[in-house]
């Protein structure tokens, strides 16, 4: 049991804890991982001189059509100044449409344009493709087991904007 396993499962289905070495194991997939996943989008936002910042903001508007400016701050956890710049450019690009609010005048409302749309559904395909690959080769148990980790790795007030 040196080496963390119970029951000697080489396959570490019964861990009960990790070496940090396993630790930093999984810590460096994570990061090879992240690069595999935005590598396609990051070519296509490459085109439109945009950044991961913008992928962030169309994907959040196109899972939630009217959130506010407040809401998606609150979402991507980055400052004002920064989201507003990215706005900005997604608004004057036409790939965003930023509207009075109905209950509050001082609320903007984002939806995306039918151009956003389509630059949404290209840069978010190839993740899919990704993922459903990955999916189908580990099978149903290690779906839920992975999603169960990625939540708790998320910070607790995270989790609610989390549409799991």
């Amino acid at each position: 049991m040196a080496d963390g396993r119970a029951g000697g499962n080489s396959d570490g289905e019964s861990l009960l804890f990790l070496t940090d070495e396993q630790l930093s194991k999984g810590i460096e997939a994570m990061f090879f991982a992240y690069r595999g996943f935005t590598a396609d989008p990051d070519r296509l936002l490459a085109e439109y001189a945009y950044g991961r910042a913008h992928h962030r903001a169309l994907h959040f508007i196109q899972r939630s059509p009217g959130t506010t400016v407040n809401n998606l701050l609150s979402i991507l956890g980055v400052t004002k100044q920064s989201l507003n710049r990215v706005l900005r450019t997604l608004i004057e690009d036409g790939l965003v449409d930023s509207r009075v609010g109905k209950r509050d005048k001082r609320e903007r409302n984002l939806h995306l344009t039918e151009q956003g749309l389509l630059l949404e559904r290209r840069l978010s395909e190839a993740q899919r493709r990704r993922m459903r690959k990955a999916y189908r080769a580990a099978g149903p148990e290690a779906v839920k087991g992975f999603r169960k980790v990625l939540e708790e790795i998320m910070d607790p007030d995270l989790r609610a904007h989390f549409h799991g």
